[in-house]
C-alpha cells in the first residue's frame, strides 16, 4: 500500500510538472482532434470504470464472503470491465495531452492492470462452472500469443494470405 501511494504521488508530480513546465499547446488545442478524441476516450473510460466499480461493490451484502459473478454493464463482455475502463481512461488522457509522460503512464497501466484482469478472468473460469465462456479478460487477450490459439489469430491475417 505504501509503495502504491508513493508511486501515485510521484506519477502525479511528474504528470503535473510536465503539464505546467514542459508542455506547449497552441491556443486552439481544445479544438484539436487529438484533444477531443482523447477527452472522449478518457471520459468513456472513467464512466466505465466508475460504473463497473459500483456494480462490483453491489455484488455482496455486508458480511458476505462468497465470490459472485459480476453482471451488468461491460461485464457482459469482459471479466475486468473496471480494468478495461481504467486502461481506456489513461490512453485517452495520453491522447488528449499528446505527451510522452502520459503515454508512458498509459502503457504502465496496461502492463500492470492487463495481467490482473487476465488472472481475474482465469479465476472466474476455474471457480464458476456457469461463468460465460464468451467473456474476455479486458478485450485485449488477442495481444498475448501465449494465451491465443491459431484459430484466434486467423481473424487478423490478411485476406489475400494463403496458408
Amino acid at each position: 500500500m505504501f509503495f502504491s501511494a508513493l508511486f501515485c504521488i510521484y506519477n502525479g508530480f511528474l504528470q503535473g510538472y510536465y503539464m505546467v513546465y514542459c508542455a506547449e499547446y497552441p491556443d486552439d488545442w481544445c479544438k484539436d482532434i487529438r484533444f477531443l478524441s482523447g477527452l472522449l476516450l478518457f471520459l468513456s473510460g472513467m464512466g466505465i470504470n466508475i460504473h463497473s466499480d459500483f456494480l462490483l461493490r453491489q455484488l455482496r451484502k455486508p458480511g458476505e464472503v462468497t465470490y459472485k459473478i459480476p453482471q451488468g454493464g461491460l461485464f457482459a463482455y469482459v471479466s475486468g470491465a473496471n480494468f478495461f475502463g481504467e486502461i481506456l481512461e489513461w490512453f485517452g488522457y495520453a491522447i488528449a495531452t499528446w505527451s510522452l509522460p502520459a503515454l508512458a503512464f498509459a502503457f504502465f497501466t496496461l502492463t500492470c492492470v492487463g495481467p490482473r484482469a487476465y488472472h481475474h478472468h482465469r479465476f472466474y473460469l476455474k471457480t464458476f462452472t456457469a461463468y460465460p465462456r464468451s467473456r474476455k479478460s479486458v478485450a485485449l487477450e488477442f495481444l498475448s500469443s501465449s494465451h491465443t490459439s491459431n484459430s484466434d489469430l486467423a481473424q487478423f491475417q490478411s485476406p489475400d494470405k494463403k496458408d
